[in-house]
C-alpha cells in the first residue's frame, strides 16, 4: 500500500436524525433510500459511511435494532467502506436506545460525541410552513428545550462496553474546545489509545459557530492536547458552512465529512439530490488541491480499525 501521509478520508453521514422529511425530498428515509444512497455515496468515493435509521413509515428517527439491520448488511454486502454506527441518535433517546443496535451489529467505528450540550436547530422551524408528517413540527420546536446527554460516565461506559468489549474505535465528535479537553481525560485515564479520530463540528446552535477563526483554535487546541501525530483530524461544518469549512479543513491537513446529515444543500440556495453529489463535490475540491483520496482499506490502517470480517452483521 502507497503511503497515506496526505490521503484525506471522506466520511458521509447519510441521513442523521436532524433534519426532517418535509426539509427536502432528497432525505433518506426507508431501509431502501438509505442503502441506496449509502452504497452511491462509497462508490463516490466515501470511505467511511456514518448511518443512523428512520422509522419506514414516517421518517421519523429510531433505534430499533430491526430497522438498521434492514440496511446496514446490505451495505456492507455491497461496499467496502468503514460502517459507521451512531451512538448519538437523537435528544429524545435514551443511551440504552442508542446503544441497542451498536452492541448487537460490534461495527469497526462508531460515533461518540464528548460531552452534554445544547444541540438545536428549533429556529429552522419557522421557515416551514407544509409540514408532511405531524411529528415533524413539534420535534423541530421542541429542541428549544431538550440537551444531549453524554456525561464522563455515560462516556466511560460506552467506550468499555463497545471499544473495550467489542473492539469498535470512535468518531470523537468534539463540538466545542471543551469536548477535546474531555477527550484528552480520558486519554490521561488510560481508556482510550490512538490513533485518535477527532470529527470537529462547527455551526450547530449550543457548539461552536462556523467562524474559520474556530477551526484553527480547535486544530492547535488538539495539537497541544494530542501532538500532531497523535490523532487524525476531520472537519465537520453543518449546513451552508459545510464546504468552505471542509475546504479550509483539508488545507489544514484534515479529513473531511459531507452527508445529508449534515448539510441538505449543495450550493446556495440548491438542494443536493443525494450524498453522492456531495462526496463527488468535495472529492472534485480535494483533486484541486492535490490531496488525494484515501480508499476505506487506507482509512482502515490509519485509523486502526479491527476490519470489517470482525463485525456481527
Amino acid at each position: 500500500m502507497e503511503s497515506t501521509e496526505n490521503k484525506v478520508i471522506i466520511s458521509c453521514a447519510v441521513t442523521g436524525s436532524v433534519h426532517t422529511p418535509s426539509m427536502s425530498p432528497y432525505l433518506p428515509l426507508t431501509p431502501d433510500e438509505i442503502a441506496t444512497q449509502a452504497v452511491d455515496a462509497a462508490q463516490a468515493g466515501a470511505a467511511i459511511l456514518h448511518l443512523h435509521a428512520r422509522n419506514p413509515l414516517d421518517g421519523s428517527p429510531t433505534a430499533d435494532p430491526a430497522v438498521f439491520d434492514q440496511f446496514v448488511p446490505r451495505i456492507r454486502a455491497a461496499t467496502d467502506a468503514v460502517i459507521n454506527i451512531t451512538t448519538g441518535g437523537s435528544t429524545r433517546m435514551t443511551l440504552e436506545d442508542r446503544l441497542a443496535y451498536p452492541l448487537k451489529a460490534q461495527p469497526e467505528m462508531c460515533s461518540l460525541n464528548m460531552g452534554s450540550m445544547n444541540f438545536s436547530i428549533h429556529p429552522a422551524a419557522r421557515k416551514i410552513h407544509d409540514w408532511r408528517h405531524a411529528w415533524e413540527r413539534p420535534y423541530i420546536e421542541g429542541m428549544e428545550d431538550l440537551i444531549f446527554r453524554n456525561t464522563f460516565r455515560d462516556i466511560k461506559h460506552i467506550l468499555k462496553v463497545l471499544g473495550e468489549d467489542c473492539g469498535t474505535r470512535f468518531e470523537f465528535e468534539c463540538y466545542d474546545v471543551g469536548h477535546l479537553y474531555n477527550l484528552a481525560h480520558f486519554v490521561d485515564e488510560g481508556l482510550i489509545k490512538g490513533p485518535l479520530f477527532i470529527q470537529a463540528i462547527f455551526g450547530i446552535l449550543g457548539g461552536l459557530g462556523p467562524d474559520p477563526e474556530n477551526l484553527y483554535v480547535m486544530r492547535s487546541t488538539a495539537d497541544r492536547l494530542f501532538g500532531r501525530k497523535g490523532y487524525r483530524f476531520s472537519v465537520l461544518g453543518a449546513g451552508r458552512h459545510q464546504m468552505p469549512l471542509l475546504t479550509m479543513g483539508a488545507v489544514m491537513g484534515g479529513h473531511v465529512r459531507v452527508g445529508l446529515e449534515d448539510s441538505l444543500y449543495l450550493g446556495k440556495g440548491e438542494l443536493a439530490t443525494s450524498c453522492a453529489e456531495q462526496v463527488r463535490k468535495i472529492r472534485r475540491i480535494l483533486q484541486e488541491l492535490s490531496l488525494p483520496v484515501a480508499s476505506p482499506a487506507e482509512a482502515r490502517a490509519m485509523l486502526g480499525l479491527k476490519g470489517s470480517d470482525k463485525v456481527a452483521f
